[in-house]
C-alpha cells in the first residue's frame, strides 16, 4: 500500500466488511427460524431469551476486536510481522481465558439473567437447557473476536466475509439436521451454534496463520507473547474501550428507557426507528472498519500523508453513504415502517418520528469514522474519556428537553449525543495527528 490510495481502494476494503456485518446477525436468525418452523412457543422465546443474554454477554468483549485491529495494522504498517503475531497472540489468550472463565462462572450468569429476564417457568427451563450447552463455544466465539480483529488489521476482508458465510451456512446446515432432522428442539439449536462457532473459530485459525506463517522463523516468541509489560499494555487498551463500549451501551439503554415511560406505542415506535439506525450502522460501520485498519498502517509506518488521505477519502465515502441512507429512509420508511407492524397507532407515531431517525443516521457517520480512527491508533484511553463525556450530554440534553417536549426532546437529546460523540473524540485528533511523523513514506 501506498500513499496513492484511492476512493475504489477504500470501497473494495470495506464492502466484504458490511456484507461480513451483515451476515452476523443471520446466526440468530437462522436459529429463530429453525425453531419457529419444528418447535412451540416456548421454544421460540427460549432461543429469544437465550440468544439475548449470549448477546449481550459477548458485546461486553468486543474490545478483543478493536484493540486486535489496531496492535495488529499498527505493527503491519512497521512491517513488523513478528510483532503482528504477537498481537494476534495476545488477543486470542485474552480471548480463550475469559471464555473458560465464562464457563467456570456459568451458572451465576445464567441465574441472575433468567431473575432479570421475565420469563414463563417453560420457557425459563428451555434457556437453561440452552445457556448450558452454548456457553462451551465461548472460547471459540471471543478467540473469534481475535481472528475478525486480525483479519481486519491486516486488511484481509475478503477472508472475514468468507469466514463469516462458512459459519453461518455450518449453523444452517446443523440446524436443519439436529433439528428438523433428529428433532432434538432447543438443544439441537444450541448443539448446531456450538459446533458452527468452533468449526469457524478453527477455520479463522488456519486463515491467520496461513496469513503469517514464515518457513524459517517460529509463529510466537513465547518470552515476548508473555511480556508482561506488553500484556500490561494489551489489557489497559482493552479495559479502555469496554468502558467506552459500556458508556455506549448506557446511552442507548437510556434512551429506550425514556420511550417506555411515553407509552407502549411510543415504546414500541422508537424501537422500530432504532432499526434504520441498527440497518444504516452495517454500512457506516464498514467504512469505519476499513479505516481502522488503514489509520493502523499509516501510524505504524509513521506516515503522516497516508494518515491524512485515507481520513479524508473515507470520510468522504462514508458523509455520501450516511446522506444516500437518509434520503431512503425518508423516502421508504412509512412502507418499511407498515412491513414491521400492522398496528396503525404505532405506525404513526413511528411515522412521525421518522425524520428525527433519518437526521440521525446523516450525522452519525462522524462519530464511526472518529471511532475508527482512534481504533486503528489504539488510542483508547481518548476514546473512554470522549464518551463518557458524550453520554454526559445526553443525559443532561435529555433532563433539559423532555420535560418540555416529550418524545421530541428526547429524539433531540438523542441527535446532541451523537454530535458530542463526534465533538469530544474530534477534540483529541489534532493531537494524534501530530503525533504521527510527518514524512511521506511508502511500505
Amino acid at each position: 500500500m501506498t500513499n496513492n490510495i484511492t476512493h475504489s481502494d477504500i470501497v473494495r476494503l470495506a464492502i466484504p466488511i458490511i456484507l461480513a456485518n451483515m451476515a452476523a446477525p443471520l446466526l440468530g436468525l437462522v436459529d429463530t427460524a429453525v425453531i419457529g418452523h419444528t418447535g412451540n412457543a416456548s421454544d421460540l422465546g427460549a432461543i429469544a431469551l437465550g440468544s439475548l443474554v449470549f448477546n449481550f454477554v459477548y458485546w461486553a468483549f468486543g474490545f478483543l476486536r478493536m484493540g486486535t485491529t489496531g496492535f495488529v495494522a499498527q505493527a503491519a504498517g512497521a512491517d513488523d510481522y513478528a510483532e503482528v503475531r504477537l498481537a494476534f497472540g495476545r488477543a486470542l489468550l485474552l480471548g480463550g481465558v475469559i471464555g473458560l472463565l465464562l464457563i467456570t462462572v456459568q451458572y451465576p450468569l445464567i441465574y441472575s439473567a433468567l431473575w432479570l429476564l421475565d420469563g414463563s417457568e417453560s420457557v425459563e427451563a428451555q434457556v437453561k437447557t440452552y445457556w448450558d450447552i452454548r456457553i462451551w463455544a465461548a472460547p471459540a466465539t471471543l478467540a473469534s473476536y481475535a481472528i475478525m480483529g486480525s483479519l481486519i488489521g491486516l486488511g484481509k476482508t475478503r477472508q472475514l466475509l468468507w469466514l463469516q458465510l462458512f459459519l453461518n451456512l455450518t449453523n444452517l446446515a446443523l440446524d436443519v439436521l439436529f433439528v428438523a432432522g433428529f428433532e432434538w428442539g432447543v438443544r439441537g439449536i444450541a448443539l448446531g451454534t456450538v459446533i458452527a462457532e468452533w468449526s469457524s473459530a478453527l477455520v479463522g485459525l488456519l486463515l491467520v496463520f496461513k496469513n503469517l506463517r514464515l518457513q524459517h522463523e517460529k509463529f510466537w516468541q513465547w518470552p515476548r507473547l508473555l511480556n508482561p509489560g506488553a500484556i500490561a499494555k494489551t489489557l489497559g487498551t482493552n479495559a479502555d474501550i469496554m468502558w467506552r463500549t459500556l458508556f455506549l451501551l448506557g446511552g442507548f439503554a437510556f434512551f429506550t428507557n425514556q420511550g417506555a415511560r411515553f407509552g407502549d406505542d411510543l415504546l414500541a415506535a422508537n424501537h422500530i426507528l432504532l432499526q434504520f439506525i441498527s440497518f444504516s450502522a452495517f454500512f457506516l460501520d464498514g467504512f469505519a472498519f476499513a479505516l481502522e485498519s488503514l489509520v493502523g498502517k499509516a501510524k505504524g509506518a509513521g506516515n503522516r500523508d497516508l494518515f491524512d488521505r485515507v481520513v479524508k477519502i473515507s470520510t468522504q465515502i462514508a458523509a455520501g453513504t450516511a446522506v444516500l441512507l437518509m434520503s431512503i429512509i425518508i423516502a421508504g420508511g412509512t412502507t418499511v415502517i407498515a412491513s414491521l407492524t400492522s398496528v396503525h397507532s404505532i405506525q404513526a407515531e413511528a411515522a412521525k418520528f421518522l425524520p428525527y431517525a433519518a437526521l440521525y443516521v446523516m450525522v452519525s457517520f462522524a462519530a464511526f469514522q472518529l471511532d475508527g480512527i482512534f481504533i486503528g491508533a489504539t488510542r483508547s484511553r481518548a476514546m473512554r474519556n470522549a464518551s463518557l463525556y458524550a453520554l454526559l450530554v445526553f443525559l443532561t440534553s435529555s433532563w433539559l428537553l423532555i420535560p418540555f417536549l416529550g418524545n421530541h426532546g428526547l429524539w433531540i437529546a438523542f441527535l446532541i449525543y451523537v454530535i458530542a460523540r463526534a465533538i469530544t473524540l474530534g477534540i483529541y485528533l489534532p493531537e494524534l495527528r501530530r503525533s504521527i511523523a510527518p514524512t511521506s513514506t511508502q511500505y
